[in-house]
């Protein structure tokens, strides 16, 4: 999941239509300062029945779990775990919403789901790409929905999404896949 200006509430609805028992790890990338702590982590636990995590290098992906690029560092999906990586920004951030679907579309492609909401740059549209060019599946909330249109339409306009939802649609939806 790739979000950005009024992403916290974006990410408290999703999360919380996802139930304790959700079948596969979600990682989530959401733009934020470099000197972030770890509030985002904290709130998102309250809104959610998952086990979310401050994600950190080599650490395993487990289902029913949800992992929060930390601030400052690129988030990569690689055969079953995090890898983190200090390299340049990417489309102005690090993390990179890019950087994360282009390596979970890499190493898991057609099982690869990428959801893109709400922000203010058109980071995470080459990665919602990258996805559906490896028979994934993405997903972008509906821009007139969004607090920040952006995003969300930059990725519609560069990868033939599969769906364009509401927000109070996404949850539901990523259960029904993911059955």
């Amino acid at each position: 999941m790739g979000t950005s200006l009024g992403g916290l509430q974006a990410l408290e609805t999703v999360l919380g239509a996802l139930p304790s028992k959700f079948p596969v790890p979600v990682v989530v990338v959401q733009h934020r300062n470099k000197n972030s702590d770890n509030t985002l982590t904290h709130l998102l636990k309250r809104h959610t029945a998952l086990t979310v995590y401050d994600a950190e290098d080599k650490m395993p992906l487990e289902p029913s779990a949800v992992y929060i690029s930390p601030p400052n560092y690129h988030t990569l999906v690689e055969d079953g775990y995090i890898a983190l990586s200090c390299d340049g920004p990417v489309q102005y951030a690090r993390p990179s919403i890019d950087v994360l679907f282009e390596s979970a579309a890499a190493s898991y492609g057609r099982g690869t789901i990428g959801v893109i909401m709400t922000g203010a740059s058109s980071d995470g549209a080459q990665g919602a790409a990258a996805i559906k060019n490896k028979g994934g599946v993405a997903i972008a909330q509906n821009p007139g929905t969004a607090e920040a249109a952006a995003m969300p339409a930059a990725a519609i306009a560069a990868a033939k999404v599969d769906y364009i939802l509401p927000l109070a649609e996404i949850g539901p939806t990523l259960v029904t896949l993911c059955r």
